[in-house]
């Protein structure tokens, strides 16, 4: 992972690249971990605050993924936020969440309220395959869709496949099939809410299924820096999407999405930016 102090030349390189999001991350709460190299959680989010400055003053549109957070701490990392994210997984209770206090369901769907409080946008979604079943997957879709008729802050949902690593304790697991993320994607379309995009990681799984499943987001590819979560699969390159997706038209986002660019939906901080990158649609504005 990127040390604190390789950050500034990280968002430089990305802003070179013509990149126009820089995704924060940092795990769940570092600062309860006495181990963490990372400080107290002023350090951490004084940190945080530094770096989403320095993206911003290069073009790049902060999207912040720090675990769960208290609505103080949302409240001082909002303003240089475009949006902000946090995966669902499950809101079943299975064993690969077993001593993992943070991924309890209810923890994660409490966190997901508070940002519709604050009218943060947020990415959320499903992790296919961690062991749970067909009816697990309906309510933590139902619970998403909730949130969302409550607050209207779930600009999308993921739906991501598991896929094992070595070393960990699913290593030997075998991740879910084609067909059975297919019929994930079908199923969210029929449960979320229309406005709430469904998005698919294109360097897990042929995304053409997917995209012909329901949908209709592909995530960040990044020439800069690898998929830190699953450093094994390699992001494709727009060439090699368009190749995988015959007669589709791909256009770039923004990390906050179209409605809520509409709606001034983003961190105060952030508005500027977004108004000189977003065009009239409310996706990257084509140059």
């Amino acid at each position: 992972m990127i040390d604190w102090r390789d950050a500034f030349s990280l968002l430089q390189e990305g802003a070179d690249a013509g990149c126009t999001e820089a995704l924060l991350v940092t795990g769940d709460r570092p600062w309860d971990h006495p181990a963490s190299p990372k400080g107290s959680k002023e350090d951490v989010l004084s940190h945080m605050v530094e770096i989403s400055e320095h993206a911003l003053e290069l073009g790049l549109l902060p999207h912040t993924n720090a675990g769960i957070l208290e609505e103080d701490e949302m409240r001082t990392l909002s303003p240089y936020n475009a949006s902000m994210g946090l995966m669902l997984e499950t809101t079943a209770c299975v064993d690969a969440h077993r001593d993992c206090p943070g991924k309890d369901p209810q923890t994660r769907i409490d966190h997901m309220e508070r940002a519709g409080r604050l009218k943060i946008p947020i990415t959320t979604g499903l992790l296919v395959g961690i062991g749970e079943g067909f009816e697990d997957r309906v309510c933590s879709l139902q619970a998403i869709a909730s949130l969302h008729r409550a607050y209207g802050h779930i600009q999308e949902v993921i739906v991501q496949g598991l896929d094992p690593k070595p070393g960990t304790m699913m290593a030997g697991w075998d991740p879910p099939s084609i067909l059975e993320l297919s019929a994930v994607v079908r199923l969210a379309r029929s449960i979320l809410p229309e406005s709430i995009t469904i998005q698919v990681p294109p360097n897990l799984f042929d995304p053409l299924p997917l995209v012909e499943a329901g949908a209709t987001d592909l995530g960040g590819i990044s020439q800069v820096t690898p998929d830190w979560i699953n450093p094994g699969r390699p992001w494709p390159t727009m060439e090699e999407l368009r190749i995988k997706l015959p007669g589709y038209h791909l256009r770039e986002r923004l990390a906050i999405h179209p409605r809520y660019v509409r709606a001034g939906w983003y961190g105060s901080r952030t508005e500027g930016l977004v108004k000189r990158l977003a065009g009239p649609d409310g996706l990257r504005a084509i140059s």
